[in-house]
């Protein structure tokens, strides 16, 4: 009797799929042409009761070795009369099968996320409107300043940050997944304005697939694990940016009260009005800053006045200190002032009811942060 051939699995069957879509992605972007089964994890989520969909994450897995990091996807595979159709996610194509998906497989909170992603707000191209990882009102250490997710490679979309209680929690309000097959140490979160985080290095984590999180939501501690790979000297949290699943430079960012610069890899610095703070320091977590509030710089000064209308004929009340976070109510033109972000006419009226000049009011975008006040 002759020995019967074993029974392909669709767990197999779609782990072949992905890594034959991997390759020819990596081949069409002129990359890696070949990657072997023992160099990616397919991490099959879910699937349907019919076995007719699948979601999941897929890895290439990084060497153990300083400078190497993993690099990660969602996919999504839709089973056809012969094969698997696979979708990656930053593809036309994932767009499209996250809304065919049937709803037991991915909830109206996924399908919307998907829907958005790579298309983050025009207004909050330099706010992603995103607090720092961990708790507001603590200090963590900036170990490593901006730099590549694997170190020197572009952009400069990641940051090395340890400290405080060594709690990391999620930077905005989102769907997360963990990425590697063993569910340790990398997390990811789609935010709800197209951007994306991750945390990497991560002990003792949390195992969500595909559950909303909030704001300030405990993600796990900082470590040293590498479970897709890479090395890790010392307890941190990797924490990067992507806007889809796209990373981008943290140059000109704000996160957390702070706007990020890029040097050379590592180092880098951080401000918050006229306040600079360099790899090896610590960063305030200020927390996340709304659409019409901005963070006071005094271009170098310790003050900047407050007064009863758009202009230097009006009467000084009092004064803002460098730093403050204010609220914007609407927004006027008067006299022209020239601080850091160059010269303007526009004034912004706050809540407390005073005015004070734009020029000195970091807010992201040149563009008002309010309607006018004439409306």
């Amino acid at each position: 009797m002759k020995n019967a051939l074993p029974v392909q699995t669709p767990e197999t069957s779609i782990k072949h799929a992905v890594l034959q879509e991997l390759s020819q992605q990596k081949k069409t972007l002129g990359e890696e042409p070949q990657i072997t089964d023992t160099q990616v994890q397919v991490n099959v989520k879910r699937l349907s009761n019919d076995e007719h969909w699948a979601f999941g994450s897929v890895v290439i897995l990084a060497p153990n070795v300083t400078g190497a990091f993993p690099e990660g996807k969602l996919f999504i595979a839709k089973k056809s009369t012969t094969n698997w159709q696979v979708a990656l996610e930053g593809t036309d194509l994932f767009g499209e099968l996250s809304q065919q998906i049937p709803d037991a497989m991915m909830s109206v909170q996924e399908k919307k996320a998907f829907s958005l992603l790579g298309n983050a707000q025009a207004l909050s191209q330099n706010r992603p409107e995103l607090r720092l990882p961990y708790e507001k009102g603590q200090s963590w250490v900036m170990s490593g300043g901006p730099h590549g997710w694997s170190g020197s490679d572009r952009p400069y979309s990641s940051l090395d940050l340890y400290g405080g209680d060594q709690r990391v929690l999620a930077a905005g309000d989102g769907i997360a997944y963990t990425m590697c097959a063993n569910n340790r140490g990398w997390i990811r979160i789609y935010h709800e304005n197209g951007y994306a985080t991750d945390y990497y290095h991560l002990w003792n984590n949390m195992i969500p697939n595909g559950q909303p999180v909030q704001e300030g939501t405990f993600l796990g501690y900082t470590g040293t694990d590498v479970s897709c790979g890479g090395y890790a000297s010392g307890r941190h949290v990797h924490f990067s940016l992507l806007q889809g699943n796209t990373r981008i430079p943290l140059h000109g960012k704000e996160l957390g009260g702070w706007v990020f610069f890029e040097t050379s890899p590592y180092n880098g610095y951080a401000m918050h009005g006229s306040t600079m703070r360099y790899t090896g320091n610590t960063l305030y977590n200020y927390g996340k800053l709304l659409a019409n509030q901005g963070i006071v710089d005094a271009n170098g000064g310790r003050t900047v006045n407050l007064r009863t209308g758009p202009g230097t004929n009006y009467s000084v009340v009092g004064s803002l200190n460098d730093g403050e976070v204010v609220t914007v109510s609407c927004t006027a033109n008067g006299a022209t002032f020239t601080g850091r972000k160059g010269s303007t006419n526009r004034w912004n009226q706050l809540t407390n009811g005073y005015w004070m000049s734009d020029a000195y009011l970091y807010t992201g975008t040149n563009d008002a942060i309010a309607s006018s006040c004439n409306k």
